[in-house]
This record gives structure tokens, sequence and C-alpha cells, in this order.
């Protein structure tokens, strides 16, 4: 296969050898004690946090070129070993720089208003602000340091889940007339979206019966997780896990009960939807195996690579010449690899590393998923080369809760492209389907296991033990909340919870929810509008982690304290529900 379409990782390091040699230089200069007792004096902060930079900036380095080795082939034992080495000195770093915080977070507060307003301490001024907020909830220097060593057991019900997850589910074979089909999580959701509803059904039942065959365990494991949460919260001396989560992004509580309330009042739209798709697909009963099925069938985009990210280029044309040329660059530099080989992560994702340029990673195959897959992933990596293009390092990295934005605001903007031009009514109405499920999926879905991580971790804290019948009862109550009468909640998807990766790092999910909302809104904006939104939204890509999220979105005229976005995002849902019914 061609290079020019496996990514360009020598632009990180040329060879193992030059990372080795690295990796041994960066491992001598770990120690920060010279700075420990000193950190008052604005000068002596500065050179700590420099040379802290330093070392960080090599590690990224270090880390993302192992990583990316590794991805290109899990079989090479190689590259575990380097990933394994580096995680283990980021770990190193990480107790050897515990001291920081803690060191600051007691110093007085007019020193460190002192340090905000410091013109030569600019580029930490909201790291400084942070700290302050969080003063209360920062220990001493030897238990931070006891909680940063502990980090790697406590992270343990994750990896558990993972093993639990891809190594002993006993998912086996599905015998299918005289066909034998070996099941797995790629192959359960390709027959999820098939039109084989036999074989669906079948599918469904057998993948949750090794879900259920194992749900002790995994209750066990999942509450080990949320009593892990919640135990932090009360070292670190929040009044819940949820507000710990909250903070630590810098997102104010009004937020999450937005969505929570403007999602309850808009499950009549969701409970339309799924009557409408039942009627599309014919269906007296419609179950839970039935809600993937594509209500238009044979409508796929079936484009080569090249052609798919020609489209891509022509869809985000509203974002202007220089984003049209930064997409040009990134094929043309190769930042992306592109196709399946032997071993090779399956997946997308894309990586950013501040001192060459981001990554993405695909697995491109040629149907409508992944033409927006491509849009998708370009969102995240150019939304970091802004960001890294234009902060200092300590600014640069963009918070969890902003990095769906860019991605999804170029979902939206393709998806609007190809319903402006596409005449052919079946793909139209294909498209159509396409959005109403990228917001059923998005905004919908993650709220719904927001609820029910909300359920999980105040049953621990008001002292009620989670048992798989509690569990399983409360996701079943939920199902059927969200879906209404249209779809039966059978007794197998109350165990849907058990397969959820995610619910390992707790209240990550309800972030998508709110990313798709503000993307709705960001991307209607500069349709719109045209360049003034155009100039916000880049304004907003270059701002990486300078401020909280919250306000950052506002640059690009996403006030989320505020309930209009979030009530503009279900208009969008009913529009295009009743274009979708008027075809």
């Amino acid at each position: 296969m061609s290079n020019a379409y496996k990514w360009a990782v020598e632009d990180i390091f040329s060879s193992v050898e030059e990372w080795n040699k690295e990796f041994n230089e960066v491992s001598k200069n770990l120690d920060f004690s010279g700075f420990k007792g000193k950190l008052s004096n604005s000068d002596d902060f500065l050179a700590c946090m420099k040379a802290q930079e330093k070392v960080g900036r090599i590690i990224e380095k270090l880390s993302v070129y192992a990583m990316m080795k590794h991805d290109e082939n899990t079989k090479d034992a190689l590259y575990d070993s380097l990933l394994s080495k580096i995680t283990s000195l980021g770990a190193t770093l990480g107790a050897n720089s515990a001291f920081i915080t803690p060191e600051l977070t007691a110093l007085p507060e007019e020193t460190l208003i002192g340090f905000i307003n410091d013109p030569k301490l600019k580029e930490y001024d909201y790291l400084l602000k942070e700290i302050l907020k969080d003063k209360p909830h920062v220990l001493s220097e030897n238990e931070e340091k006891l909680l940063a060593l502990s980090s790697e057991t406590l992270g343990s019900f994750r990896d558990i889940f993972t093993k639990i997850d891809n190594a002993d589910l006993p998912l086996g074979e599905l015998q299918h007339g005289k066909e034998r089909i070996p099941l797995s999580h790629g192959t359960y959701g390709v027959i999820m979206h098939g039109e084989d509803r036999k074989l669906r059904k079948k599918t469904f039942n057998k993948y949750y019966g090794a879900y259920i065959s194992l749900i002790n365990t995994i209750s066990a494991t999942y509450y080990g997780n949320v009593k892990k949460g919640v135990f932090l919260a009360k070292a670190k001396k929040y009044p819940s896990a949820l507000e710990r989560a909250l903070s630590s992004e810098d997102v104010p509580r009004v937020v999450y009960d937005n969505l929570i309330e403007t999602v309850e009042s808009a499950l009549p739209s969701l409970h339309a939807y799924m009557s409408e798709k039942k009627k599309a697909l014919g269906l007296k009963k419609m179950y839970m195996y039935d809600v993937y099925v594509p209500i238009v069938e044979g409508a796929e985009l079936k484009l080569e690579y090249d052609d798919a990210y020609d489209l891509v280029v022509k869809g985000l044309a509203p974002l202007g010449e220089e984003y049209r040329d930064l997409l040009l660059k990134a094929k043309e530099e190769r930042w992306l690899d592109v196709y399946e080989g032997d071993g090779k992560r399956s997946g997308a994702y894309s990586v950013a590393v501040y001192d060459t340029h981001p990554y993405v990673l695909l697995n491109y195959q040629k149907t409508t998923h992944d033409v927006f897959t491509i849009a998708h992933e370009m969102g995240h990596s150019i939304h970091s080369y802004f960001s890294n293009r234009t902060q200092s390092y300590a600014k640069a990295d963009y918070r969890i809760f902003v990095a769906e934005v860019a991605s999804t605001v170029n979902e939206v903007l393709l998806v609007r492209h190809l319903l402006a031009t596409e005449k052919d009514v079946k793909l139209k109405k294909y498209l159509l389907s396409y959005l109403l499920e990228m917001i059923r999926t998005t905004l919908f879905r993650q709220t719904q296991f927001a609820e029910f991580e909300a359920f999980a971790h105040s049953s621990v804290e008001n002292g009620e033990p989670l048992t798989k019948e509690n569990l399983s009862e409360e996701y079943l109550r939920l199902n059927k909340k969200y879906y209404g009468k249209a779809v039966i909640s059978d007794g197998n998807i109350k165990y849907e919870w058990a397969r959820i990766p995610h619910f390992y790092r707790a209240f990550y999910v309800y972030k998508y929810a709110t990313g798709i909302i503000s993307a709705l809104a960001i991307a209607d904006r500069i349709l719109n509008e045209g360049k003034p939104a155009v100039d916000d939204y880049f304004k907003f890509l270059s701002s990486g982690g300078s401020d909280s999220p919250v306000e950052l979105l506002k640059i690009a005229g996403v006030d989320l304290t505020d309930k209009k976005p979030f009530l503009s995002a279900f208009k969008v849902f009913d529009d295009t529900l009743k274009e979708f019914k008027a075809l």
C-alpha cells in the first residue's frame, strides 16, 4: 500500500532508537525537589513550571509515538513494551510533581491573586485561578502523593471490565440456518443494522445472554467503580461524585441540570420519532433489536477514500479557505492512517502532539458512516492544530467537555451540505434519518446513560448497595421512559448498562450530549450568519484550555448556562423529523 495512506509517525521520531535515546535522557530529569518549598516566589514558580513543561512535552511525544506504533500493529510486542515503559515514566513524573499543587494551594489567597495578575505568569493565570477555586479540595502533600500513587490501583475496575468485555465474555457462535457466525462486538453492531430480523433477535438474545452469564462479576466490578468515585469525592471534600466531576472540568452544575431538564421535556419528540420509525419499518411490534435498523435501505455513500475526502472538503466549505487549506495540508502531509491492516487497532481517533501536528487513525470502508468519520476526526485534529498554534503549552490542551464540539460541527455541516445538494429523494431521506439517528444516539441516549450514572452514584452516597437487581430495574425503567410505547423494552435490555465501557469513566457521557447541542447551535449560526460566525468559531478553536469550557463556548455564541441552545437542538430534531415525514 502506498505511503500516501500511512501516517507520518516519523515526524515525531525517526526510529525506535531515537525514541529510546530520548526516553533515557528525559528519565534523568524527573526530579523537581529543588523547587520544593520555594513556590511562593514568582520566579521560582515560573522556573518550576518551565522545567515541568520541558519534560512534559518530551513525554507527550514519547507516549504518542508508542501508542501510534502499537496501534499500527497490536501484535508487535516491541511497542507493548514501549507503552509500558512510558506509562511507568508518566506515573513517576506524577508522583515527583505531586507537591506542586498542594504547595500552591497552601499559599495565601493574596499571593495567588498576585500571581494571577503578574504579567510574566500570564500563561499560567487560568491554572492559578483553578488552584484558587479548588483550594478547599486539595489535601496535604502526603495525602495527595498517596492518592497519586494509588491511581493505578483505583483505576483497576476499568481494567477488569475491559478484560471481561474483550477477553472473557462467552460470545461464541451463532447458528443461523446452515451458517455459523462467530459473535463479536463488531459483528453484533453489523447485525443490529442489518435487514434480517430473525438474525437480529437471535443475536440480541445471545449477546445479552453472555453479559447475563457474568452479571454477578460485572455488577461487583461496577459497584466497586462507583464506590471508588464516591470515596474520591469524600476524600476531596466534594458534596457528591457528580460535583467533583463537574468541578474537574470547571463546568457549573446548571449546565448538567439544564441537560436533564430539557431532555425530560423533549422526550415526546423522541417518542414521535420512534413511532415514525416503527411505521416506516412496517412493524406491528418494535423491539430494541429493531431500533438500529436504517429506515432507508440501499442508499449508502459508497465512495473511494480520495473521493470521500474531497466530499468532506466540499461539505466544510462554509468554514472558509483557511479551513479548506488545512484539510488539504493534512492529507498531503500524511496526518492520517487510512486503511485496515493486519493487527491494526480497530475504530478511529485523533491524537494531538504539541510539537508536531495532529494525527488521525481510520479504518476506512466505503460506507456513509466512514465518510462522516473523516469529517469527525478531522474536526478534532484541526481544533488541536488551532489551539496548539495559538496557545502556550500550558493552555493548549482543551477540556474533554469541548472535545466533541468541533468534530460534531463538521458532521452537521457535511450532512447539511448533502441535504442541500442531493437530488435523489431516497438518498435525501436516508441523510435525514442519519441526522435523526445522530441526535437520538448522541443526545438522548447519552443523557439516558447520564441519568443511570446519577442513580448509581447517589444510591451509594445514600448508603444503598448496588446489586444486579436494582441496577437492572433502574435501567429498564429509564429505557421505557426514553423510548416510549412505540418500543417494547423486553427483559434483556435491562442489562444494557452492563456492557457500557464509558460507565467506568464516571460522568463522562453527558458531555457527548452537551457537545452535540453546542455543535448544532454553532453549525446553524455559521450557515445563517457566515463570516462573523466563522470568525468567532475560529477564536473558539484557537482558545485551547485558556478558560472554563463554558466560557469558551460563549465565544462561538453558545451559552449552556441558558436553556436556549438545548431547546434549539430539539427544534432541529423536530424540524428534521417533519422534513423526513414530508418526503
